[in-house]
């Protein structure tokens, strides 16, 4: 019987790969959990890691077993609107969700105090890859739980306590309510309404578009709140139960994703209750949220490609043309093992980007605690390491979060593609689902951001400085490998071209930057992947400093198993690194030959804008 977990070796590399005892020290506040005598809380970072792993293979089951096997049904068959303004969810989708929810896994990153599971992002990005292998759509209901961290991290006691438990025991689902007809990705021209009355009662008012699981039981929405202030300053952040005052109008007819039910909802004075303070809903709750939304987009991006080269490697394999395999065909031979490769590069890319994200939230946890977990500062000095630490991760994930959405999105779109192409005609058909692959990447790189948008953010933060700073640090580690030190130093030949062409673009104003934003970016991926392979090959980390994080993590593959997927590594680093500096060396060339054309040229170039029919 397929486990998705456990019949992926590089997530169980990954998992050995990464320090969980760094992450798990803070995230389990010191395992005060345990302390307290809650039965099933680690004590240790060891416990905490097996703890980790034991739900990994519970999510890998559900998927292989109970998730995959009813995605092309629900695919064919989708959700229903009712008259009343209700959606019914596919039988085999509220079925899922039960599963899911019967395994404890609907609260996977709360406390454990409202019966979450409390587990760090990165362990949920493994969860969501996998779901999202199984079936693309649910995720976007699996993957919908930064309602509750977002709840979790800034509402009042008194909605936390009412909401939180409900979410970790599956009772209720939840839908982030931000897009309008008129607000799109400019989320600062919303204009729903939300009306306070003298006894302080807050009701929405207007419409919203393209909701995913819009008719979920708690709506998160972004609303005006301050009817005189036309930009973000004036917008809250709002939840509610639904309710008949809000009802799905409509009920959108996609080309991918169709288990996921994406509404067009009306709200009738919905009674609220304010998230936090006034005039943050945008910008602090929101940002908040959607960055780990875009994180999310990331894993179901790799799942779907984990299923896609699947597919492909299958079927290259079995196909017999001319004699033999088609694998045996240099060109289909390319194709399968560049899948491959992306696929891994985009995984460490999402993967390093959750454990940052991790770091980034525990430590500012322990500053919000006054220094320690749970404790007063130990010394003036740790307080101010904290501080630069806490400066230090939030540019880098600046950076790194809009990249690694960037960059998973684009690869599952390739590899879906790629897949079509090597099962030839027969992709092309429904007999395989190498179609349905195809219509579930594409939205990956267009919704919680389009890759324009990413590029937009992550080029600000390559130009920053968190580029430069993190690639000094990373060429800092010494390999004895003549393989990788080989590859390194081309790695260090790219930094420096993507650094001249920092310079160049940061010389030429704002939309030269726009305007090479892609290319830049795309050059500056591929110099910090290829750091990361060759860090998986070796063995070797670049920690940050966390006061009171220790170790003592076993690794959970044997020795043998773990230095013949290290060997194979620096195999990947090579053929990454060889084909991607020189792509480096053209995009930096060709950002450097100061090209506006499209800027300056665009009616010439695009031509006159086509009649109406």
């Amino acid at each position: 019987m397929p486990n998705f977990f456990l019949d992926n070796d590089d997530i169980l590399f990954l998992f050995d790969h990464f320090d969980l005892g760094e992450l798990a020290r803070v995230q389990e506040r010191g395992f005060a959990d345990a302390q307290a005598g809650i039965d099933y809380a680690p004590v240790d970072e060891a416990d905490a890691a097996d703890n980790y792993r034991r739900v990994l293979e519970i999510v890998g089951d559900v998927a292989g077993n109970t998730i995959a096997p009813r995605a092309e049904q629900i695919d064919d068959e989708g959700n229903t609107l009712n008259e009343d303004g209700t959606v019914t969810l596919h039988p085999l989708v509220a079925d899922n969700l039960r599963s899911l929810a019967q395994a404890d896994l609907m609260g996977f990153t709360l406390p454990r105090k409202y019966g979450g599971l409390n587990c760090p992002n990165l362990v949920y990005t493994m969860a969501i890859e996998m779901v999202s292998r199984a079936d693309g759509s649910l995720m976007n209901i699996f993957g919908l739980q930064g309602i509750a961290e977002t709840i979790n991290a800034f509402a009042d006691d008194a909605i936390k306590d009412e909401y939180l438990p409900r979410f970790a025991r599956g009772e209720v689902t939840g839908a982030m309510v931000l897009t309008e007809p008129d607000a799109g990705s400019d989320l600062q021209a919303i204009r729903l309404r939300a009306i306070e009355d003298e006894d302080g009662r807050w009701y929405l008012r207007g419409v919203k578009r393209f909701i995913t699981n819009g008719c979920g039981e708690v709506l998160l929405t972004l609303a005006r709140s301050e009817p005189d202030i036309s930009d973000g300053r004036g917008l809250s952040l709002f939840v509610s139960d639904r309710s008949p005052r809000v009802r799905v109008r409509h009920l959108e007819h996609k080309l991918g994703i169709h288990g996921s039910p994406t509404c067009e909802l009306v709200y009738d004075d919905l009674p609220a209750k304010l998230i936090g303070q006034r005039q943050r809903g945008l910008i602090t709750y929101v940002m908040a949220l959607m960055n780990g939304a875009r994180v999310g987009i990331a894993a179901q991006s790799l799942g779907i490609a984990e299923a896609a080269y699947r597919l492909a490697r299958t079927y290259a394999n079995s196909r017999k043309q001319f004699g033999g395999p088609i694998e045996r065909l240099p060109a289909v031979a390319e194709m399968v093992t560049d899948m491959k490769i992306q696929l891994e590069a985009a995984r460490a890319l999402t993967y390093e980007t959750s454990r940052i994200c991790d770091l980034e939230n525990n430590n500012m946890l322990v500053l919000e605690l006054q220094g320690g977990v749970g404790a007063p500062p130990a010394s003036k000095e740790e307080l101010k390491q904290r501080k630069d630490l806490a400066r230090t991760l939030k540019r880098l994930n600046g950076m790194l979060t809009p990249m690694a959405k960037y960059y998973a999105s684009e690869m599952c779109n390739r590899v879906a593609d790629t897949t079509i192409q090597v099962l030839g005609g027969s992709g092309y058909m429904r007999d395989y689902p190498a179609e349905r692959y195809l219509r579930d990447a594409r939205i990956t790189n267009i919704y919680e951001g389009t890759s324009q948008l990413q590029v937009v953010a992550a080029v600000r933060g390559v130009c920053s400085g968190a580029f430069e700073r993190r690639m000094a640090e990373f060429e800092e580690l010494q390999y004895t490998d003549p393989l990788l030190a080989e590859l390194k130093a081309k790695l260090i030949a790219g930094r420096e071209e993507v650094l001249k062409a920092i310079a160049y673009v940061k010389s030429q104003g704002t939309d030269y930057l726009d305007l090479s934003g892609r290319k830049l970016v795309d050059a500056a991926a591929a110099v910090y992947i290829g750091h990361l392979f060759l860090q998986q090959a070796a063995a070797a980390r670049v920690p940050f400093a966390m006061p009171g994080c220790g170790t003592g993590v076993q690794p959970m593959l044997g020795s043998d198993r773990l230095a013949a997927l290290r060997a194979r590594k620096a195999r990947v680093a090579r053929r990454f690194i060889n084909a991607e500096m020189p792509r480096v060396r053209l995009n930096c060339e060709v950002i450097a030959t100061g090209d506006r054309t499209p800027l300056e040229e665009y009616a010439l170039l695009a031509g006159p804008v086509p009649p109406k029919d």
